[in-house]
């Protein structure tokens, strides 16, 4: 199964007072397991960017005044996205900057039942906790290092491992698949039984053969030892 872990960096909170997108980053994922395969773009969003925001991402009008616009790399993201479910921290968030930059484009919105709010799966099984990225990286032990500020493709594979703690996914690469388990199964009823040469040595002594034989006498004849 194939699935994609999106994340996005934006000039404001809300496209509706004029904010954009400035970072998206994806990371693929086939059975919950990255493959190593990732969509990165910083874009320009032709407009400023809040000091607020800036302290959240460290990105600057500087940095993006050479980068893209949304319309130069629509199609290479979508194809990238496929029509693979989206696993998004609050997907609410991204997917209303996204349906915003697809909607000035002429391109179709992406519906919200694509989306696997990584939230909403925390919040069935931490009720009452903290959700944020930073701290369930913490309660699964994930290495937050290199994470000084938010970065779109970084939180995008913090948010991977993150995913694969959720659904318990480790454990899935345990299994054996069927065929394997079969050339084992059959590997194994193919040795012969060793028979040691000289056999141990009894570790239950005379006297507790004795003092079992008596309590099983002693439970009476309807006892199921007693019964032929």
């Amino acid at each position: 199964m194939r699935e994609i872990v999106l994340d996005t960096e934006t000039t404001g909170l809300d496209p509706t007072d004029g904010h954009r997108i400035i970072e998206i980053g994806c990371v693929e994922l086939y059975d919950h397991v990255p493959t190593g395969e990732t969509f990165h773009r910083y874009l320009n969003p032709e407009r400023d960017i809040p000091m607020e925001s800036q302290r959240v991402h460290g990105i600057t009008e500087e940095f993006v005044a050479d980068k893209p616009l949304f319309a130069h790399v629509v199609d290479e993201m979508l194809e990238f996205l496929g029509d693979a479910p989206l696993v998004i921290h609050n997907a609410g968030f991204d997917l209303k900057f996204l349906n915003a930059e697809l909607q000035k484009v002429s391109r179709p919105l992406i519906q919200f039942v694509r989306a696997i709010d990584t939230i909403d799966i925390a919040k069935s099984k931490f009720p009452g906790a903290r959700y944020s990225l930073d701290e369930l990286c913490k309660r699964f032990s994930i290495d937050l290092t290199s994470r000084t500020k938010h970065g779109a493709l970084l939180d995008a594979s913090l948010l991977a491992q993150v995913y694969l703690e959720l659904i318990g996914g480790r454990q899935t690469k345990l299994m054996l698949a069927p065929s394997d388990a079969v050339i084992i199964a059959a590997e194994v009823t193919m040795q012969p039984a060793r028979i040691r040469p000289i056999p141990l040595a009894p570790r239950i002594t005379q006297a507790e053969l004795e003092a079992h034989a008596k309590f099983v006498i002693d439970l009476g004849a309807d006892a199921i030892w007693n019964q032929a």
